[in-house]
């Protein structure tokens, strides 16, 4: 029998759960719609803008001024609010690892704002990422000023959903991606809140904008049996083509890095060649969706299709490495539907009997994104939903396997993944990884050892060690500086008289004081002994010791409030 007090605390926690789905549901989906519908009258006036014919080409010209005036209200943006780097979904994903989870707002919200004046401008971005960011940055900052009993990366998890679930209209595949990229873990607190908004996104954007679709797509039509081996064949080749452009956008970026240019810069060199190869590859630019549907239509040859699949990766490799903020999400659907098209043209060319065109497509855009944003069942539920067929999404699911897969072992989990490592930031350690990287030697450190002078003689050091029963001291002179560190047994291997100093050990293993607790555990893993000193190594000073026992109680101590948080 439940008392009274349980009840009402069960009835409070369901409470609190349904309200915060239905705000992240609610806010999420309202922003996502007026983003991309803002993108889309915003980018009106560059595409009504007349092509000029030369020699029987039509050269697109629009773009260089909405490029311009787009990398301006950047640059003044980000000198306004002093922003250093954008952020995106790698950011969410660390924040929602970080013990703290805290992500910064004003960043945060200025990174979607960017991305909005980025894609408007004709830039060759997406806007799901910078939605999802946008999502946990909301999630993040409720957290600090709403007293609700859900931990932080719950309120992340339910604006990760809701921004997947509004922009795809797939609520189901949204509390997968929060879950299987983001999160990377399940617990049944976390996830009725999680699905809650993800639906309430969904039914928000049904109510309010009827009708609205991604893409058209038509019933599945043709035969399982002969589309199942071509889906499995041509995964891998996916996964190689979204290699390419991960590859080709991270490449850029450690070059800009390098060459260390000002924004206004990065920025020109992003406005110039957009607006050059735009020029003639008017398609490759914005957000993609219209010519999403012209690639599903067949409405482009294959010498066409194969121009459209590298000037996207080349437009947005130059606008992603260069400044023009956004998502790399979008362009990655459209490479992978050039992509189907072009194996579908092959494999027509080639004499194959391809029993279904747009079932090919949808192999190609669900595999090339699945691997650059590390979520295959996610991808595979986006198919689903998008669809609404089963014979689609199972099609689909052979070639993102195959093709997460190659990506993974020549690239990396994804996209967002590999960006964190490039900063030093290996995630899939976990949280508990994290903690241990980000956790200072110097929070454990304690002086509880047994200190001697190099003057002291064998005989009166082995007395001072008994008295506090240690088998090892250090020698230490006048501000702790660190000379060395003898044991018992090589002092009752000497004479009495002996002095200390010549009985120092050699390069005994040491802890510099700026290590982790992960470094100092790599560290401990070598050791024989009762203690390690921490040395600050620029000044050679001893600071204190830390013991084998230390390490482990702390780590024990903190992978328990890891498992804790993640069932919460």
């Amino acid at each position: 029998m439940k008392t009274k007090s349980q009840i009402s605390f069960a009835i409070s926690q369901l409470g609190q759960v349904m309200i915060v789905g239905l705000f992240f549901g609610v806010l999420v989906s309202v922003v996502a719609h007026f983003f991309v519908e803002g993108v889309k009258y915003l980018s009106s006036p560059r595409l009504n803008v007349k092509p000029i014919n030369i020699s029987g080409f039509d050269i697109h010209y629009g773009q260089v001024f909405t490029l311009t005036l787009a990398a301006v209200l950047i640059f003044i943006v980000k000198k306004i609010l002093t922003i250093g780097r954008w952020q995106g979904p790698a950011d969410t994903i660390y924040g929602a690892h970080r013990p703290d989870n805290e992500l910064d707002v004003k960043v945060g919200l200025s990174s979607t704002l960017v991305a909005f004046i980025s894609a408007s401008g004709g830039a060759s971005v997406g806007q799901y990422g910078p939605l999802v960011h946008f999502g946990a940055v909301i999630g993040s900052a409720c957290k600090r000023f709403l007293k609700i009993d859900l931990s932080t990366d719950v309120f992340i998890g339910c604006g990760v959903a809701a921004a997947i679930s509004a922009g795809f209209n797939a609520p189901i595949a949204g509390v997968v991606f929060a879950h299987e990229a983001i999160l990377r873990h399940f617990s049944l607190r976390a996830i009725a809140p999680i699905a809650i908004a993800s639906c309430v996104a969904t039914g928000t954007s049904e109510v309010l904008w009827p009708g609205t679709k991604l893409f058209e797509l038509n019933d599945f039509s043709g035969e399982l049996s002969t589309l199942l081996p071509i889906a499995l064949i041509l995964g891998p080749i996916f996964g190689l083509v979204a290699v390419a452009l991960m590859q080709s956008v991270r490449h850029t970026t450690r070059f800009v890095a390098s060459k260390g240019l000002r924004p206004e810069q990065g920025l020109f060199i992003a406005v110039l060649i957009t607006a050059i190869g735009g020029a003639f590859v008017p398609e490759a630019l914005g957000l993609g969706g219209g010519t999403v549907d012209s690639i599903i239509n067949l409405e482009f040859s294959f010498g066409f299709l194969l121009i459209l699949l590298l000037m996207k990766i080349a437009l947005t490799t130059a606008c992603l490495g260069f400044g023009l903020f956004g998502g790399i999400f979008s362009p990655s659907l459209l490479v992978g539907a050039a992509a189907g098209a072009l194996a579908l043209y092959a494999g027509t060319m080639a004499g194959l009997n391809i029993t279904s065109s747009l079932g090919i497509i949808i192999c190609g855009m669900a595999a090339v994104s699945s691997s650059v944003i590390g979520a295959p069942i996610a991808g595979v539920m986006i198919v689903l939903e998008l669809t609404g067929t089963y014979e689609y999404a199972l099609v689909a699911m052979i070639s993102i396997v195959t093709s997460v897969l190659t990506s993974h072992f020549l690239f990396g989990h994804s996209f967002f993944d590999r960006q964190l490592a490039d900063r030093g930031i290996d995630i899939a350690g976990g949280r508990t990884g994290l903690e241990m990287m980000e956790r200072s030697i110097s929070t454990i450190l304690h002086q509880d050892f047994t200190k001697l002078t190099k003057d002291m003689t064998a005989e009166s050091s082995i007395s001072k060690m008994l008295e506090d029963e240690v088998t090892e001291a250090y020698v230490l002179e006048e501000e702790n500086t660190f000379l060395g560190k003898v044991t018992l047994q090589s002092l009752l291997m000497a004479k009495a008289a002996d002095k200390l100093f010549p009985l120092l050990q050699n390069d005994p293993i040491t802890i510099k004081s700026d290590a982790s607790l992960q470094q100092a555990m790599e560290v401990a893993v070598q050791f024989i002994g009762e203690s390690i000193p921490i040395i600050d190594r620029d000044n050679n000073r001893f600071l204190g010791v830390v013991t084998e026992a230390d390490l482990f109680r702390d780590y024990l101590s903190l992978q328990n409030k890891m498992v804790d948080l993640e069932r919460r």
